[in-house]
């Protein structure tokens, strides 16, 4: 489990986080949602110690990772995956070389059991046979599993997806959705997904932190998201006129 208490944030004069706390639960798929520039990926970077935290605690199983030394925030840092928003794959690198990256810096597996464990990440996300081919020739989704796979690599405890289903297509965009929420329950990982797609809200949303205008405004799961005793919140889950369909057709049912 990760549990954040009181962080706050500030750059120049803006106040992005402000007092936020929330506990991101093991074998779930935690979402941080919101409007951009809401705060939320700024939280997810001050969680990983991408930017540092002006106050309040970041908690690893009870270690409060800001206040650890530079040896004990790498111990933390060797248990995240990360998947980037863009996929932030190596042009340079074959798919093989890609998800290899996390093993040849963080362990001193030997070159067949690199093999093996790379073999094992790119079945998982269902590029079997796909070693040898390069990022440009990897489809938009393709890449997203390739990023998948290089982050489960090292077998995380912590996941940590930024805005995964970016450019892709809703019917890819499940695709990824599923697989990291089955990859969380299977290898039992606290996994932090930031995200405005309402699809990978009402599917996988097992536990939500709805951020406005950096603050903790709203928490709760899949299940009550399209309450409307928040009007922040309402108003960012029906913001579409799809979404204020099915909220229409909803209450006409009720």
């Amino acid at each position: 489990m990760i549990e954040i208490k009181n962080i706050n944030k500030t750059f120049g004069d803006r106040h992005v986080v402000q007092n936020v706390s929330f506990q991101f639960h093991q074998g779930k798929t935690n979402l941080i949602i919101g409007e951009s520039g809401c705060g939320k990926t700024t939280i997810l970077k001050l969680m990983v110690g991408l930017h540092p935290v002006d106050s309040g605690s970041v908690f690893y199983e009870g270690q409060d990772f800001p206040k650890l030394d530079e040896k004990g925030q790498q111990e933390i840092r060797k248990k995240i995956g990360m998947l980037f928003q863009g996929g932030a794959l190596f042009d340079s690198q074959t798919l093989e070389e890609n998800v290899r990256f996390p093993l040849d810096m963080f362990t001193d597996f030997s070159k067949e059991e690199k093999l093996e464990r790379v073999n094992f990440c790119l079945q998982k996300v269902k590029l079997d046979g796909k070693n040898k081919l390069y990022p440009a020739e990897l489809s938009g989704g393709m890449k997203k599993r390739a990023s998948l796979a290089r982050a489960i690599a090292n077998s995380p405890k912590y996941l940590f997806c930024d805005e995964p289903n970016s450019g892709l297509d809703p019917k890819t965009s499940l695709i990824i959705d599923e697989l990291i929420q089955n990859l969380t329950i299977e290898f039992n990982m606290t996994t932090i997904i930031v995200t405005h797609d309402m699809n990978s809200v009402v599917g996988i949303g097992d536990n939500i932190m709805f951020v406005h205008k950096g603050q903790n405004w709203w928490t709760g799961d899949k299940t009550q998201i399209l309450n409307k005793s928040n009007q922040e919140l309402f108003d960012f889950v029906f913001a579409s006129e799809f979404m204020k369909k099915v909220y229409k057709g909803l209450h006409q049912a009720q």
